[in-house]
């Protein structure tokens, strides 16, 4: 099955991603990324408090949040871990490349997915 015939409701799916952004729903967004039910709204670069504040927001629109923290991985600051426990958001935490994938299926799958993306240099 091909992107283009795969159901995802009204949230549109990751296309691809690149160097500085990424193809969502057809259009190209520069930087940082949080993607959920609301739409796609900019991040900052970093996993900080104030980076998943909108996340703790629709904590109740949400089941997971797939954190795509670039080209590698590493443990959450403690302050966001413990904050995105205390909200009940289940939190995966994977490179960028992988949340992007892990992103659509989930979609596709009709599961309530944000994913908070990083952008590749």
């Amino acid at each position: 099955m091909r992107m283009h015939e795969m159901g995802f409701g009204a949230q549109r799916p990751i296309d691809s991603y690149g160097p500085g952004g990424f193809r969502i729903g057809g259009d190209w967004i520069a930087g940082s990324v949080l993607v959920s039910a609301d739409g796609i709204a900019p991040a900052e670069g970093e996993i900080t408090e104030p980076a998943i504040a909108p996340v703790l927001a629709m904590a109740a629109e949400i089941d997971v949040l797939l954190i795509g923290q670039g080209p590698e991985i590493a443990p959450l600051p403690g302050p966001v871990r413990r904050a995105l426990e205390a909200a009940g958001i289940g939190v995966e935490i994977m490179s960028t490349p992988a949340a992007c994938r892990a992103y659509n299926v989930l979609l596709a799958e009709e599961r309530r997915v944000a994913a908070l993306l990083i952008a590749l240099s």
